[in-house]
Order: structure tokens, then C-alpha cells, then sequence
């Protein structure tokens, strides 16, 4: 198979589908690949790295496009991008579709078979290829969130960890899932006083079992949370449905009653965002402020630091990509009953219930979508 890689071009976006190590597995399997020049320019990774690797570089993601059969990315494509789509592609990425009618529109419209690493699950129903991002942006929170209560980015002014004699910012974590688990690492690392709510009284307790007495777990009632948020210096939203739209936990009345300063930090956004007042931002303007209230919602956080995030990323999804490559989309989906829920539009079939739910698609399942699967031929 011809494997494609373009550069990302999402705003600040500096992460890459396959590092060099990646295109070396691809073409000792037999596969041709094809680099955007620049491409991995954000990891360091030059052109001549992805030469030594075995790639051909060409010059602009058109001729990547064109010569590919499977585009492997790390964020969504952009309408540009969309609109190079062929019914013969393969498109392997992050997609978020439920709150995005936009994307989900022109990629049914595409006609080809696009797979979103965040619906593929494991065999315990995770998330194996969303982990390592959520990692990520769990640890980038608290970060950001730190950053954001500083007085000159519209914050309190306090500082996160304190100091001696000086109280430590309270920290609220709304999910104790691997956002929620990384994000409550750092904030505690740095000396803050964390809270974290949750529904699930075995994550909960989990979580008391790593942290011991410096976290504090509370069972998420509606009461519970508003009380916590009231009190909070920072609040990070760490929720996941899979698939689905995030929901909305924190309204804007309850916004409206935070103290001033306060900071809201929605690692949901990807997925519409768990907070009533929420809107994508970007690196290059993060934040904006609502009733006082500092709001941090960009939506490729994990492409602040591409290094890291790239290769994390890589090593979750390089199996994935070699059996798609190694076997086709069909098969590989097919072979896998763990894969297949990563199909999420398949030759102009919503074929992810929770994104046909969201958006108002007739849902076909995956196994059905590919069982009709009519033959396609590059244009």
C-alpha cells in the first residue's frame, strides 16, 4: 500500500502522522510512503530523516493526497484537506465528528473510509489510542491552568503550589478517567490542594489508593459539584464519552458565580466541551474571559509539545496502521473486533452510533457497512 503523510495544518499544530522510526516499519512491510516535505519539521525530523527512512518526500499535500491510498494524520482534516478526499482513501486520524456537522458532512460526502483512533477500544473498553493524548493533555492542564491564574493573563494571581505559609490553589478535576488521573499527578506534584469528582465509586477509589491523603475524592452529585466549583481556583474538565458529544456539567449560571479569576481549563472541547460556556480556542489565543471566569479551551493541546506527543501517539498507533496497510481496511477491521469500532464513516455511511446520534445520521453498523462494501478505484 501507498501510505500518505501530510504536514498538519491546524493552527500551531507541529505533531506528525508517522515519525521516520514509523515510515521504517511501514516500508520494511513492503509499503511505499509518502512525506509533505516539512512535514515532521515540528519533531525535529528533517526531510532527509524521512529519505533515510525509505519515504519519498513531495513537495505540497496535494501530491501526497493524490499518490496516497491511506492518509495517516493526527488531527482532523481541515475542509482543504477534505476536499482531497477520494472514495479509494483510507484515512486514519483523530476525528471528534460528534460536534462537528461540518467534517462529518464532507466526509460522508467523500465517500471514503474514515477510522478516528479515539473510538478504537481495548479489550477492557478503552481507549488505547486516546490514551496517550489524554495523558498528555491531562499533565498540559495544570500547566495551562497555572499559567491562565496569573494576574497578567486575566487570573486571581495565586500561585498554584503556594508557599510556606501561604495557601496552595484548590484544584477541582470534574473525571477521574486518564485525563483526569494525569491532570491530578501534576496538580498535586506542584503542591496544589486537588479534588476530584467522579460517579464511579471504584475510580474513586482507585484514585485514594495512588494519592493517599492528598487528594480528596467526592462522589459527583449535582450539589457536590456546584459546591466544588464555587471553591475553586481551577477547575479542569476531564470527561469522556466515547465517541459522543462531552456534556455539559457546568452551566453558565454556575459560571456566572465563580469567584473572579477563577480559571476553567475543558480538555472536552475536542468533543464540544464540558463546560455551558466553552468554545474552541488555539495556541496562539488560548483564553478568553466570561463573568470574570478565565476560560483555556484549545483543542489540540497535545500540540504544544510535539515531541513528546508524537511519539507517545506512534507508539499506540503504529500496530493499527500496519495492519491496515498489511491487510486493507476490510480485513484489518474485520480481523479485529477491537479495531472496528474505529470506523466512523465508511463510503458515505455514518457507521459510529454515537456520532449518528449527535448529528442526526441513519447509523449503519460497521461490519454491515463493510459487508456492502462496493468496490473503489482511485480517480
Amino acid at each position: 500500500m501507498r501510505i500518505g503523510v501530510p504536514k498538519e495544518i491546524k493552527n500551531h499544530e507541529y505533531r506528525v502522522g508517522l515519525t521516520p522510526d514509523s515510515v521504517h516499519e511501514m516500508v520494511a512491510h513492503g509499503h511505499e510512503v509518502v512525506v509533505e516535505t516539512n512535514a515532521g519539521a515540528g519533531i525535529g525530523a528533517s526531510d532527509a530523516d524521512y529519505e533515510a527512512a525509505g519515504a519519498k518526500i513531495l513537495p505540497n499535500s496535494r501530491d501526497v493526497f493524490d499518490a496516497a491510498q491511506m492518509i495517516v494524520k493526527v488531527k482532523e482534516p481541515q475542509a482543504g484537506e477534505r476536499a482531497m478526499l477520494r472514495p479509494d482513501h483510507i484515512l486514519f486520524t483523530y476525528l471528534h465528528l460528534a460536534p462537528d456537522a461540518a467534517q462529518t458532512a464532507d466526509l460522508v460526502k467523500s465517500g471514503a473510509t474514515c477510522i478516528a483512533y479515539e473510538t478504537v477500544v481495548d479489550a477492557r473498553g478503552g481507549l488505547p489510542l486516546l490514551v496517550p493524548m489524554s495523558q498528555v493533555a491531562g499533565r498540559l492542564s495544570v500547566t495551562a491552568g497555572a499559567t491562565a491564574l496569573e494576574k497578567a493573563h486575566g487570573g486571581s494571581g495565586i500561585l498554584i503550589g503556594g508557599v510556606p505559609g501561604v495557601e496552595p490553589a484548590k484544584v477541582v478535576v470534574i473525571g477521574g478517567g486518564v485525563v483526569g488521573s494525569h491532570a491530578i499527578t501534576m496538580a498535586i506534584g506542584l503542591g496544589a490542594d486537588v479534588r476530584v469528582l467522579d460517579r464511579n465509586t471504584a475510580v474513586l477509589g482507585n484514585l485514594a489508593q495512588i494519592f493517599g491523603p492528598a487528594l480528596t475524592t467526592i462522589y459527583s452529585t449535582k450539589a457536590a459539584l456546584e459546591a466544588q466549583v464555587l471553591e475553586a481556583d481551577l477547575v479542569i474538565g476531564a470527561v469522556l464519552v466515547a465517541g459522543a458529544a462531552a456534556p455539559k456539567l457546568v452551566s453558565a449560571d454556575l459560571v456566572r458565580r465563580m469567584k473572579p479569576g477563577s480559571v476553567l481549563v475543558d480538555v472536552a472541547i475536542d468533543q464540544g466541551g464540558c463546560f455551558e460556556t466553552s468554545r474552541a480556542t488555539t495556541h496562539s489565543d488560548p483564553t478568553y474571559i466570561v463573568d470574570g471566569v478565565v476560560h483555556y479551551c484549545v483543542a489540540n493541546m497535545p500540540g504544544a509539545v510535539p515531541k513528546t506527543s508524537t511519539h507517545a501517539l506512534n507508539n499506540a498507533t503504529l500496530p493499527f496502521a500496519l495492519a491496515l496497510a498489511d491487510k486493507g481496511a476490510k480485513k484489518a477491521l474485520l480481523d479485529d473486533p477491537h479495531f472496528l469500532p474505529g470506523l466512523n464513516v465508511h463510503q458515505g455511511q455514518v457507521t459510529c452510533e454515537a456520532v449518528a446520534s449527535a448529528l442526526g445520521y441513519d447509523y449503519l453498523a460497521p461490519e454491515t457497512a463493510l459487508a456492502r462494501e462496493k468496490s473503489t478505484r482511485a480517480a
